[in-house]
């Protein structure tokens, strides 16, 4: 035998094997051609990786020298049937079906939720259905809650800030699957916008039409209904209920292996702080930072400034009792506005001679946020906008303020990519790289809603975490 032959008979050799389950149905459906080399690696596996999943049977696979020779595969007549596919294996016994679930329903501003049975319709195309295990109260939430959102409808299943596992998907729908671990995201990321992709925001236009009057963008209708009456969704997420259909751009898929009691709480107030700092205001190692308001957001702003390194971190509420905790994320100095008869801009220039290199309003004040912008130091000072004022409000200055140099800038959930970032914090929260647990000071069940959302008005609570069974 010629050296020619022999290696045509060693590569036989090489490719005869029994295929793993998952190639049956691709070499099944189709020839697959092999390129300019007898088995060209792209479209054809490896004999390697061939032979690492032996399975007894009777495929067999050859190929020739001629780099036009298609691969062929001789099927035996008692083939068992075509496999499932990963996605298919793993189909929830209630897929295509309407789910009735319990939900926390919010008729009326500033009126009770009310505990429901409702139901979830199955997920359309590019939706996903998600089995919503743990959820957090926002500030947010009780902020359209109480009318002042503009976008506020009712009546709605409020809630933004969870997680839970998937129960179901849509058509369309390749990046998560059922029994997935995901945290809902109220920031979408399509990566195919010009938003998503301009590389300079982490806005997203995709599907912003449809969650902003609160229906899903595949029929513009809702998922939700009570006894045959729709039931508006909420920031295209609603984990007021224990189950919610959301967009599939919409939704962050996350290591299995962290905690959903805690890690709920990257769905929201911990990114939009730390990020608020270190993708928008890039905070510089040595610099003197404030933070208006020291509830779960201005905390994560003030753990965000500790990590970039900031030499100072003057932390400014009204309620003395906070300064204990925030100096276990990070405050070093505390001002409280009431013990002063100038106005907070001038304490804090007074005392950091000149003003902040950075500042950033969490509270959704105007008047603080003025304020912020104004104790910032003159030729580069920036001040951030964090949190959110009610309808009609406007923000003002003197232009001379921004003549000077100070810059006025604004932030959404931190400048983070949804899809891309949240699984990211999750990982840098498994590796004890940011806080989470420290944020959750109560923990309550989902029939519990209301007592927990007048806990969130009182300075003890930061952020708590409802389990969704009742």
């Amino acid at each position: 035998m010629n050296l020619q032959a022999q290696k045509q008979e060693t590569r036989k050799q090489e490719l005869t094997t029994d295929l793993p389950w998952w190639l049956i149905p691709i070499i099944w459906e189709a020839q697959v051609q092999s390129g300019p080399s007898p088995v060209h690696p792209p479209t054809a596996p490896p004999a390697a990786l061939l032979l690492a999943f032996p399975i007894p049977g009777d495929l067999i696979v050859t190929a020739t020298s001629s780099s036009t020779a298609p691969l062929h595969c001789s099927v035996p007549s008692h083939l068992p049937p075509k496999p499932l596919l990963p996605q298919e294996a793993m189909a929830s016994p209630t897929q295509g079906q309407v789910i009735t679930c319990k939900a926390a329903v919010a008729y009326e501003p500033n009126k009770p939720l009310v505990i429901e049975d409702v139901q979830v319709a199955p997920p359309q195309a590019g939706e996903v259905r998600v089995k919503i295990l743990f959820t957090a109260l926002c500030h947010t939430d009780h902020y359209t809650w109480s009318g002042k959102d503009p976008e506020g409808l009712f009546p709605c299943i409020l809630g933004h800030e969870a997680a839970g596992v998937v129960e179901s998907v849509g058509e369309g729908v390749t990046e998560v699957q059922p029994g997935d671990h995901v945290i809902p995201c109220y920031q979408a990321e399509c990566k195919e916008c010009k938003f998503c992709k301009s590389g300079k925001t982490n806005l997203c236009g995709k599907v912003r039409g449809a969650t902003g009057v609160g229906v899903m963008m595949n029929d513009m209708k809702s998922r939700f209904s009570v006894n045959g009456k729709p039931i508006y969704h909420f920031m295209g997420t609603s984990t007021f209920s224990q189950y919610t259909v959301v967009h599939d751009v919409s939704v962050a898929k996350i290591n299995p292996q962290a905690p959903l009691d805690k890690v709920c709480l990257l769905g929201c107030g911990v990114p939009t702080g730390l990020g608020a700092v270190w993708n928008t205001a890039k905070v510089e190692a040595g610099s003197i930072v404030a933070v208006f308001g020291l509830g779960t957001v201005g905390l994560a702003v003030a753990e965000g400034a500790k990590a970039a390194g900031a030499s100072r971190i003057i932390g400014i509420d009204i309620d003395n009792k906070k300064f204990d905790v925030a100096k276990n994320f990070g405050v070093t100095e505390f001002v409280n506005p009431k013990d002063h008869d100038k106005p907070i801009q001038q304490v804090l220039v007074d005392l950091t001679d000149g003003g902040l290199d950075y500042s950033f309003e969490c509270i959704g004040n105007v008047s603080v946020m003025r304020a912020a912008l104004e104790c910032c130091h003159k030729g580069w000072g920036t001040s951030v906008i964090v949190g959110v004022a009610a309808s009609g409000q406007e923000i003002a200055t003197r232009p001379f303020q921004l003549v000077t140099g100070r810059v006025w800038k604004g932030t959404a959930f931190g400048g983070f990519k949804s899809r891309t970032q949240v699984p990211w914090l999750v990982d840098k929260y498994m590796n004890k790289e940011i806080k989470v647990d420290e944020y959750i000071t109560h923990n309550m069940n989902l029939a519990d809603i209301n007592d927990a959302f007048h806990l969130l008005h009182e300075g003890g609570c930061l952020r708590c975490v409802l389990a969704m069974q009742i």
